[in-house]
């Protein structure tokens, strides 16, 4: 099995994107909804952000005001890299975990949606392919204003947090323009299942991982064996 990232900026669409790896039955892991799950109440990360940023981040019920944490660290970039050193730990060992019983499963390859994937370099050895998603600037200021119901001035703030689009799309392996119709989407992400699908670097990987569990379980009988040779003789 080989890991495909998915990338882009912030509502430029890799949601869609993701939706339709799905109709073909390619296991996306969404690197948001991890986000989401370490920040929990009571788990590590909600406990040290309720220590580095205080009550006003926080809801009377305990959960997590997102709105409340991002205007902070969007305006303080000191702030933001202090919250990624907080959740990326956990966050990226729960996509590491799903990677795994993903590749139990037997899948030929699996797609994470990495928002910060070039941002944070901490998958990069893993991807094998990356895809990333763009749009006009326009268009992706238009949906953030319209799906986060921010100004013009707090929406542009986000999109200049991250990498900008064209440095990302110089190193990705596919592009996917995501500014026309649905059907354009659709199109161009056919294209490329096609491609993934005629891939065999999962055969390299599952051989290696074939003979790393042979290994292993030849060790296991041979010490057996040995323990038991050791008993019989005293």
């Amino acid at each position: 099995m080989f890991i495909v990232g998915l990338t882009g900026g912030i509502s430029t669409g890799k949601s869609t994107v993701s939706e339709m790896f799905e109709e073909y039955g390619i296991p996306v892991i969404d690197a948001d909804k991890m986000a989401r799950k370490v920040v929990e109440p009571g788990k590590v990360a909600w406990k040290k952000i309720r220590q580095e940023f205080g009550e006003e981040v926080f809801h009377p019920s305990g959960e997590l005001n997102r709105e409340a944490l991002g205007d902070i660290i969007f305006d303080d970039p000191k702030k933001r890299r202090k919250l990624n050193e907080i959740t990326h730990p956990e966050i990226y060992k729960e996509l590491l975990w799903a990677a795994v019983r993903c590749f139990f499963q037997g899948h030929q390859f699996i797609v994470m949606d990495l928002p910060l994937l070039f941002e944070s370099g901490a998958m990069l050895d893993y991807i094998h392919k990356i895809i990333v998603v763009t749009c006009e600037e326009d268009i992706q200021l238009m949906r953030l204003i319209e799906r986060g119901n921010l100004t013009e001035t707090r929406a542009k703030k986000r999109i200049a947090s991250q990498m900008a689009l064209d440095q990302k799309c110089e190193r990705a392996h596919y592009v996917i323009e995501n500014s026309g119709s649905v059907d354009d989407t659709r199109e161009q992400v056919t294209r490329i299942v096609a491609a993934l699908k005629c891939s065999r670097h999962h055969w390299r990987l599952r051989i290696i991982a074939g003979l790393f569990c042979s290994g292993v379980v030849s060790f296991i009988i041979w010490l057996g064996t040995r323990m038991y040779q050791n008993r019989i003789t005293q």
